[in-house]
């Protein structure tokens, strides 16, 4: 049947909309196909060029040098040694087991650095990990010749720390190690560097206190591989900034005499100059290797170490609190100067004991001192006329001043775990115990005991601003890179000069008059004499039986219950130059235990060498060159003594 004309219109209209309709979509679709494909291929070019580079391109970082520390004199005690390594990238290797086995017949590997590895590479596959370390040249060379059949390893010439003088500044340095996730998670702003393999950062000391002029900026080089993750050649490099040198206060040569005269006790001991702050010795006895730590110390080891009851992982420099003893008397004697509440001509009455509120406090001697006066209280060390001194000078005005000599401040210094120590007030007492202060804490104060604590630093500080009567702080950094940093000293310290010459007159009496309580290590060197402080501070209580039946001496103790032995002094007397502190632990009494040794020290310090047998006194000198002839010096620090007239 014929269509009409109108309706063979209606339909051509009609398929013409739908041509127009299809072909309207199919331009629209091919535009957007092109529209595309100009987006793909001309502005994605770069960053499709990139992910294509990246399969054959690899960005390696390189790890800087770390800063080197050297002792004030420019002897190196933290350096850095080269090593050959090998690291593997799992992603970069063939078949990670059949790689191993081969590389396994070419060195010797540690197994258990073997299986550490390759957990690392298991969370870190892009990532190059160390699975070979501390090789010799030869099985370097031999795994480079065979690097075809390697895939993913890649031989390395790297540096690790190394610590020439070992034991010496184990303490005062620390060391570093290995990276940790715990390092990775505290460091505030992550470092790329903390993921190169084998990077080591400071862990303790020094080191870790120093990190962020330590460790450098790290460099980068761009290295071509082929498919199989073999590097064909290096295509650019962006040199690594070595970290800061740094230039310690220290003495090298005072500090390892320091170390071989503490010997095998359970000890420390802090050499100050009292005109600038510097450090000049800081040891804790004994001691360790810290190049032990660098590349992960064994279990045993480390077993010995921490179970040893001397302590030697203790940092008893800063870390030691300590009942000061008598070395403290200086700091309630000058609180009562200053507030008026005593005189130095005062004498106050010692039996052997005082009675306050119907409890008797003892005096170290049983037999009493007789009639005290301020100078004779420090030269003979009289508790009872401190017991006189606590009652009118109280807790408030002797945490005072102790705070204003350095004691109960945690000082501002480049060592780790740095205490404060304990100088109580009634505040403290009813925060901790609940309790309110009695007339009995601050008499057991004033003699150092009680709730007192101090470091070996503080009762150093402590030492050097009375001696110099200037506001000494500690300093251990010296320069970095060649720029001095400023001085321990800021100014006077606001305490007047006659009150101080009273302690310092009493001082000098300990060791210089008759009935010194350290009468026994005096000297004169050069005319040079010295003064100081004998301190003996008990760990136990002493029952009312034990003093009724006299049994109570050191050395009829176990050694752990025996006494802390404590001396400061300083020299010259008439013109402070160097402060020292002693605390031997367990050692029995300051006189007989720690004024020797600090003796020594000074006069090394003094002499700038091995202290010589002119300065004891002559009954003295044969037996102490024969001693000190037999120290365990390093025969690299041994110096003359200078003349000190010079």
């Amino acid at each position: 049947m014929k269509r009409d004309a109108q309706e063979m219109s209606l339909s051509s209209r009609r398929i013409t909309r739908r041509a127009l309709m299809l072909g309207g979509l199919k331009l629209s679709v091919g535009g957007a196909i092109l529209a595309r494909m100009q987006h793909l291929q001309v502005e994605q070019a770069d960053e499709f060029l990139l992910l294509a580079e990246e399969n054959r391109i690899k960005v390696r970082l390189i790890a800087p040098a770390r800063g080197l520390i050297y002792d004030r004199n420019g002897v190196v005690v933290a350096g850095n040694e080269q090593v050959y390594r090998v690291s593997m990238i799992r992603e970069d290797a063939d078949d990670v087991g059949a790689v191993i086995t081969r590389l396994r017949g070419l060195v010797k590997l540690d197994e258990d650095a073997l299986q550490r590895a390759l957990r690392e590479m298991d969370g870190r596959p892009h990532q190059a990990v160390t699975i070979a370390d501390r090789l010799t040249w030869e099985e370097l060379s031999t795994v480079a010749v065979n690097m075809p059949s390697l895939s993913g390893i890649t031989p390395e010439v790297g540096l690790s720390r190394v610590y020439p003088l070992g034991p010496d500044y184990a303490h005062v340095i620390g060391y570093v190690g290995r990276v940790s996730e715990r390092d990775i998670e505290e460091a505030e702003t992550p470092d790329p560097l903390l993921q190169t393999p084998q990077f080591q950062i400071g862990k303790i000391g020094a080191e870790k206190k120093l990190e962020d002029l330590l460790r450098g900026r790290a460099g980068a080089r761009r290295v071509e591989q082929n498919a199989a993750g073999r590097v064909m050649r290096e295509l650019g490099r962006t040199e690594s900034t070595p970290g800061s040198d740094v230039q310690l206060t220290l003495d090298a040569g005072l500090q390892n005499f320091t170390q071989a005269r503490l010997g095998t006790e359970s000890a420390s001991a802090v050499v100050l100059d009292v005109r600038n702050g510097d450090v000049l010795a800081a040891v804790s006895s004994p001691s360790y290797d810290p190049n032990l730590f660098v590349q992960g110390i064994s279990s045993a080891n480390y077993s010995k170490l921490r179970d040893n009851d001397h302590r030697p992982l203790h940092n008893k420099i800063v870390q030691g609190l300590y009942p000061p003893g008598s070395t403290f008397k200086m700091v309630p004697l000058l609180a009562a100067l200053e507030a008026g509440v005593m005189s130095p001509n005062e004498t106050v009455y010692c039996p052997g004991y005082t009675t306050v509120s119907g409890r008797r406090f003892h005096c170290w001697k049983r037999g009493g001192h007789g009639h005290v006066d301020a100078a004779k209280s420090l030269r003979e060390s009289c508790d009872v006329y401190y017991y006189e001194v606590a009652q009118r000078a109280g807790i408030d005005r002797m945490g005072a001043m102790a705070n204003r000599l350095g004691l109960g401040v945690a000082h501002d210094l480049h060592m780790t775990s740095v205490s404060e120590g304990l100088i109580p007030t009634r505040d403290w007492k009813r925060a901790r115990y609940n309790e309110s202060w009695q007339v009995g804490d601050s008499i057991n104060a004033s003699i150092g005991q009680g709730f007192v604590l101090a470091s070996p630093m503080q009762l150093a500080v402590m030492t050097a601003r009375i001696a110099s009567g200037l506001d000494v702080s500690p300093r251990m950094v010296r320069s970095v890179d060649g720029v001095a940093q400023p001085p321990g000293v800021t100014g006077p310290l606001d305490l007047n000069r006659s009150l101080l010459e009273q302690a310092r007159d009493g001082m000098y009496q300990v060791i210089n008059a008759r009935g010194g309580t350290a009468g026994r290590s005096a000297f004169e060197l050069d005319g040079i004499k010295w003064a100081g402080k004998t301190g003996t501070s008990q760990v136990r209580n002493i029952t009312a039986a034990e003093r009724a039946r006299g049994v109570f001496r050191n050395e009829d103790l176990p050694w752990e219950r025996r006494d802390h032995a404590l001396f400061v002094g300083y020299a010259p007397y008439d013109d402070p130059r160097y402060a020292v502190s002693v605390v031997v632990e367990h050692g029995g009494g300051g006189s007989a235990a720690a004024a020797p040794v600090a003796r020594d020290i000074m006069l090394y310090a003094l002499a700038g060498g091995l202290p010589p047998a002119k300065a004891y006194p002559a009954g003295q000198r044969e037996q102490m060159e024969q001693f000190l002839a037999g120290l365990p010096l390093n025969p690299a620090l041994r110096r003359k003594p200078r003349s000190t007239e010079a």
